[in-house]
């Protein structure tokens, strides 16, 4: 009798219920897929705004990138729909290749194509990256018996503080290549972008690792579906979450992130870091940056147990990003020695693993039934708001981008935290 029991127990509608499945092989490959793709794209990124200077097409070149990214973010979890997480995610590699490659020959023919089409690229594999590392610790926390919360944020933890790492690995590269010339030139680019190819290569072979995603909640691809159906699925994935006052009270935060972002690639690196170290001495600092937004991103994912938590980390995250951010607007950066730049350097990058880890986690808690079209938002708004930083920084001064961020950083704060009384409030009359 007991063993019949027992074979009951195991069947559900003449299923056998699966063993539990460890998940975390592939957040390690997606992790370290993404360390070795973005080592080679983010020190390349860093670099554009010194290296290619004639005519500012480093900058311009990098705020067409991201106005592309904005326009395409729109339709990419259609896409992602369409072909499925991983293929996506190798779909979007590709860009990053084609990048980097044309930094070997970087003129206006080759960089203008090139950041357009990293632009869809980029928007592709983002999406794609979110819903598939939301949906792998949703499986894992089922399968397992888990907390949902808990594994998300730890999931995330791990993945952002691996691809955090990424600014350590590429820019002491970039630190170890570079040299400094006399007359304000820089010898061994070319050579930092062939090892960079090399790089972005063996991480595109990684990603074909991923196991393909095993979501219950999985649609069918769209080929199949009709042109109605499709057009309706758009306007789903992109006006749906607009009318979620979640979403509205989350953009702003999401638009501040990538505006501290943007201000560490193009003004800090081009106008503190530069003048007082120099163009090699770039890779250094932002190997300091890259070394605490990793470390940030590892604790603030293990701490990340629900709304309670991401709420208490974004706050420390936006009080010590807005002490630096006072500093400097009050001309402290002129006096700046080694020291406290990379002290300055470490809290940005602290700054910027808060935000990374709390806002995804946030999305995959808040939006569990349309993760695609959440983290499609999450893309457009940061993308719009690092293109309009890139195409204008040139004709921004330090003191003017400093006021601005501090204002949105602001706004953003009261705004989350009207969105974490009222979610609370909530929960609470359930």
């Amino acid at each position: 009798m007991d063993s019949v029991d027992e074979e009951a127990r195991l069947l559900v509608n003449n299923a056998p219920i699966s063993a539990p499945v460890n998940y975390t092989r592939d957040v390690h490959v997606l992790s370290f897929a993404f360390l070795l793709i973005f080592l080679a794209y983010g020190a390349a990124q860093n670099l554009e705004s010194t290296v290619n200077t004639e005519e500012d097409l480093g900058t311009t070149s990098l705020g067409i990138l991201y106005l592309s990214f904005t326009f395409f973010s729109l339709v990419a979890s259609l896409v992602v729909r369409a072909l499925g997480t991983k293929n996506a995610l190798i779909l979007g590699t590709t860009g990053y290749w084609l990048f980097t490659a044309a930094n070997l020959k970087p003129t206006w023919f080759t960089m203008v194509p090139a950041s357009l089409y990293l632009g869809f690229a980029a928007s592709i594999i983002w999406v794609a990256q979110g819903t598939y590392l939301t949906s792998t610790a949703r499986n894992h926390a089922r399968k397992n018996g888990l907390h949902e919360g808990t594994v998300i944020g730890n999931f995330n933890g791990e993945f952002w503080g691996v691809f955090a790492s990424h600014q350590v690995i590429g820019n002491i590269i970039s630190l170890v290549v570079l040299k400094d010339e006399a007359g304000g030139s820089t010898n061994g680019t070319t050579v930092l972008f062939i090892i960079f190819l090399c790089v972005v290569t063996l991480g595109i072979v990684l990603m074909w690792f991923l196991r393909k995603e095993d979501s219950k909640e999985e649609e069918p691809s769209l080929p199949s579906a009709s042109l109605h159906s499709s057009i309706l699925s758009l306007s789903k994935s992109v006006v749906a979450p607009l009318a979620d006052r979640r979403m509205i009270l989350t953009i702003p935060l999401i638009a501040y992130s990538g505006l501290q972002a943007a201000f560490v690639w193009a003004k800090f690196t081009k106008q503190v870091v530069t003048p007082s170290l120099g163009v090699s001495g770039v890779g250094g600092a932002m190997a300091v940056y890259g070394a605490a937004d990793a470390v940030c991103s590892l604790v603030a994912g293990r701490l990340t147990s629900g709304l309670p938590s991401i709420t208490f980390l974004v706050s420390g995250g936006a009080v010590i990003q807005a002490v630096v951010f006072i500093w400097l607007l009050l001309g402290q950066s002129e006096t700046l020695g080694t020291v406290y730049l990379l002290l300055i350097s470490a809290v940005l990058g602290i700054g910027d693993g808060v935000f990374n880890t709390q806002l995804n986690a946030l999305l995959g808690i808040l939006f569990k039934h349309d993760t695609e079209g959440a983290f499609a938002q999450l893309k457009v708004w940061q993308s719009a708001t690092i293109s309009i930083v890139f195409f204008f920084s040139p004709y921004i001064s330090m003191h003017t981008m400093l006021v601005i961020i501090l204002s949105v950083l602001c706004l953003s704060y009261v705004a989350f935290l009207t969105l974490t009384v009222w979610v609370e409030k909530s929960f609470s009359r359930l």
